[in-house]
């Protein structure tokens, strides 16, 4: 077998839709392919960028060129110039990365966590509450404050269940009001990471100078993470498992 034929066989028994770390992770199950090479992630990389029969949805998601009216009625909208600031592009990219960020978060050791009203929502054929590891917020302060981190976009726990990330996707609301929380959740040693897509930094760095948030801008509390980070991080999270060790 052929690897492009390997991609895609992979991408039809996905669903017709994969990310780049998901076929990273399954297209090498396939026995009847032989991967010659030493840069075996770069060709499956090369493979959905020019083969005609894959289509980029988004940056690091690729689906079935013969799948893609079932795909466009599941809500996997081709994002492009004009319809990205459509309200279902907006709802499909805030699941779709608190998904990926619950995705590191496993594949890096850590429970984690997403808010009520997110739990039914989809991470591409998956809800997020499948995906996440604690089906009820850890008690690991006063209710209020544990109240108050109820709504966190997405939280990795570390192994005695203390908040270790906490996670806000902005990719259309204020960005001040995820400021605002995690300016209440100041008194944890948490990391507080915003993220969104690359062109919303200026408007993270302007805010952020606010005198409200004096201590959060003073300390370095807060960070700023583009989506196209997000998706690097969770490929190459899933090419070092290739790996029998890591240095």
């Amino acid at each position: 077998m052929k690897q492009n034929e390997a991609v895609i066989q992979t991408l039809e028994r996905l669903g017709g839709v994969a990310t780049l770390g998901q076929l990273n992770q399954e297209v090498f199950t396939i026995k009847d392919c032989e991967w010659k090479t030493k840069t075996p992630f770069a060709s499956i990389r090369r493979i959905v960028q020019l083969d005609k029969n894959i289509y980029k949805i988004k940056p690091g998601l690729y689906g079935l060129v013969s799948f893609k009216n079932e795909l466009e009625n599941k809500g996997f909208i081709q994002e492009t110039e004009q319809n990205k600031d459509s309200n279902e592009i907006k709802e499909f990219n805030h699941s779709y990365y608190q998904g990926l960020l619950i995705k590191i978060g496993n594949l890096r050791g850590f429970k984690t966590f997403v808010p009520s009203q997110d739990k039914n929502r989809l991470f591409l054929n998956e809800k997020l509450a499948t995906l996440s590891t604690l089906d009820v917020l850890p008690g690991y302060s006063y209710p209020s404050i544990v109240k108050r981190s109820s709504t966190v976009d997405v939280i990795w726990f570390n192994e005695r269940e203390m908040p270790h990330s906490f996670f806000e996707v902005e990719h259309s609301t204020d960005i001040q009001n995820s400021l605002v929380k995690f300016n209440d959740l100041q008194d944890f040693y948490a990391r507080m990471i915003i993220v969104a897509d690359k062109k919303r930094k200026q408007e993270y760095l302007q805010k952020i100078k606010y005198s409200s948030f004096a201590y959060l801008n003073k300390e370095n509390r807060v960070s700023f993470l583009d989506y196209e980070a997000v998706n690097k991080q969770y490929e190459t999270i899933i090419e070092q498992q290739q790996y029998e060790v890591l240095l």
